[in-house]
């Protein structure tokens, strides 16, 4: 006697990930291009479907169950694995076809991508690139859940076992108000940089810990004040004479301090660059197309 076996199917874990994400059945429908009542049917089905409860459903609350957190974690992992099988098919055809979803960092995306996309167009115009401006944390845990096929971030930073091809280094710089007495020298000694006008950016960006690694001085990291939330924000923060910044250099050739009466000079100290580089994940089927994209983008940049 043949035994039908009934299997989830993709569309149903596709809403179950996406309600894990939001804790909303309204936002993850949208997420997901659907009605609510449809993903609520979807889920209703998948539960049905394997005779179990993955998710109690409340007025105000979406809660899941221990095994619905289980069985959503794997259907991540099963998501990615099927848009895996897509990477295969596009890795054999043209390079750099289709479509392909980089998550920027916001002190490296405003920068950098107004220079390299026009390239981009130009030398691979079958390319779709879809962008996603968001810190190093949630863009790390982006690309291992699928939702990204690759980062453009700034290393070092903890992004968990990726493949990686660094593009060039980035200089670090002090910025402070043109007022202010000018530094001796052509460069500002990390010793010289007063704690208590120290601006950076708040928590969640990686510049912030790479500024204060080259300073190499821990009273920098109980001192700064770390409140901006953009580094246009602290530039104008600079401008209005509230203290002092260290700032890539790839943000100072895009003319950020165009406009304002902010001086910068490169930061004196023993490791005063971060590495941009391309990351993506381990063993996947479009290494190929990711060392050539990191090839284009330093090649751009």
């Amino acid at each position: 006697m043949k035994v039908s076996i009934y299997l989830p199917t993709l569309k149903q874990l596709q809403y179950l990930v996406a309600l894990r994400d939001h804790g909303h059945f309204g936002r993850a429908a949208e997420a997901c291009f659907v009605t609510q009542s449809t993903l609520s049917a979807g889920l209703r089905e998948l539960e049905t479907l394997i005779g179990v409860t993955l998710v109690e459903r409340t007025r105000r609350v979406v809660r899941f169950t221990p095994l619905g957190e289980r069985i959503a974690d794997k259907a991540r992992r099963v998501l990615r694995e099927a848009d895996e099988l897509g990477d295969l098919a596009r890795a054999a055809g043209r390079p750099l076809s289709g479509e392909m979803r980089m998550s920027v960092i916001p002190t490296i995306a405003p920068f950098m991508l107004p220079r390299i996309l026009p390239r981009l167009r130009a030398d691979y115009p079958d390319l779709k690139l879809y962008l996603r401006e968001e810190p190093s944390g949630a863009a790390c845990e982006g690309l291992h859940n699928g939702r990204s096929d690759c980062v453009l971030l700034a290393l070092p930073y903890a992004c968990g076992e990726v493949a990686s091809a660094p593009l060039f280094e980035d200089a670090m710089f002090v910025a402070y108000p043109q007022s202010d007495p000018a530094p001796p020298g052509e460069m500002v000694a990390a010793s010289d940089i007063d704690e208590n006008r120290l601006l950076l950016l708040e928590d969640g960006h990686c510049l912030k810990e790479h500024a204060l690694a080259a300073c190499n001085r821990p009273e920098l990291r109980a001192e700064a004040t770390m409140l901006g939330t953009s580094l246009h924000t602290i530039v104008q923060m600079v401008d209005n004479g509230l203290g002092v910044t260290i700032l890539p250099e790839m943000a100072i050739k895009a003319g950020i301090l165009q406009h304002t009466s902010v001086a910068a000079r490169p930061l004196a100290a023993d490791n005063p660059t971060r590495t941009i580089a391309l990351v993506w994940r381990r063993a996947s089927p479009r290494e190929r197309d990711f060392q050539l994209l990191a090839q284009v983008l330093a090649a751009a940049a």
